[in-house]
């Protein structure tokens, strides 16, 4: 089981969470769920922002084979063992000789979004049936940080 923190100040959360997977998608729905209540907030949004550029977000249906469906299209987009120039590591004199070659992390993320807004009205999410928010991971395992804002009307 994953651990999600939370560290909250007045509407801004900061979340950490330790991935467990090169890509990996943790299911955020529950967390957001719990902050709307902590939080009072009846009526409003909550805007969730990764703070990593080979992670995003997405909401979608949190069926597992088809998170093995969204791991085989990001693997087609990006594949591993290929040439990407962000991996030529002696063309960057800025980075460290053991930065990670992730350039098909960061291509992946080409597709996804960094951020989400969510409606809340009746002090819940407005979530389809199957949506679910996650976060993907395409260069994990490693810890995360997200920040979640809320704004609106508090009970």
């Amino acid at each position: 089981m994953r651990t999600v923190t939370a560290v909250r100040a007045a509407r801004h959360t900061t979340l950490q969470v330790t991935t467990t997977a090169a890509t990996d998608f943790l299911d955020l729905t529950e967390t957001l769920e719990r902050l709307v209540a902590d939080a009072g907030l009846e009526t409003g949004l909550v805007n969730v922002q990764t703070r990593h550029t080979t992670t995003g977000l997405l909401v979608n249906e949190g069926e597992p084979r088809l998170h093995d469906d969204f791991h085989a299209t990001l693997a087609r987009l990006a594949p591993l063992g290929v040439a990407y120039r962000h991996d030529d590591l002696a063309r960057r004199p800025d980075v460290s000789p053991d930065e990670p070659r992730n350039g098909h992390a960061h291509c992946r993320a080409l597709v996804l979004a960094s951020s989400v807004c969510l409606n809340v009205a009746h002090g819940r999410l407005q979530l389809g049936r199957w949506q679910r928010v996650f976060l993907v991971d395409l260069d994990g395992p490693r810890p995360r940080e997200l920040s979640v804002v809320t704004v609106g009307d508090m009970s």
